[in-house]
């Protein structure tokens, strides 16, 4: 079965620009489909109207819509990684040419899209049943920016 539900995000011009950016970050990225505006249309001619891009399995839409939409924090792109150079490479490349850190491994691109670099052992030890420990996960999460797993597992065995 096809996925059945698309993200689908809207850009002023920067949708083509966005999408090969996307697909250059992610191993599994590629450019599904371009569909272009023709004369008349409310961008110049030949400028990106539709990107279908793919990025590790997952299909989005990037739309040229225009300056009446922008991005906010309400929605965010959820990256599980496994090891802490993914996570230093995705937030260096995510945060580059414009892009802003965050708190609690949240950042914004330079289009102003939320992402949230998460390795998988934070939820892991945020759902330990002793709550001194969670609770020291807690605590050295809220003082990153970058989630940093080395940190995390020193504050989880009590060496904060």
């Amino acid at each position: 079965m096809s996925q059945q539900i698309t993200p689908y995000l809207w850009f002023d011009g920067q949708a083509e620009e966005a999408a090969t950016y996307y697909v250059s970050v992610f191993d599994d990225g590629r450019i599904l489909n371009v569909q272009r505006y023709g004369e008349g249309g409310p961008a110049p001619a030949g400028t990106a109207m539709i990107v279908e891009l793919e990025l590790n399995g997952q299909r989005f839409i990037a739309l040229n819509g225009g300056p009446q939409h922008t991005f906010s924090e309400a929605v965010s792109f959820h990256v599980s990684c496994r090891e802490q150079s993914e996570v230093d490479r995705l937030w260096k490349q995510l945060t580059a040419d414009g892009g802003e850190p965050g708190q609690c491994g949240w950042l914004k691109d330079r289009w102003g899209l939320s992402w949230q670099i998460i390795p998988v052992a934070l939820p892991e030890m945020l759902g330990d049943s002793d709550p001194e420990r969670a609770g020291r996960v807690v605590r050295a999460m809220l003082g990153m920016q970058k989630i940093d797993i080395q940190g995390l597992r020193d504050a989880y065995d009590g060496r904060d």
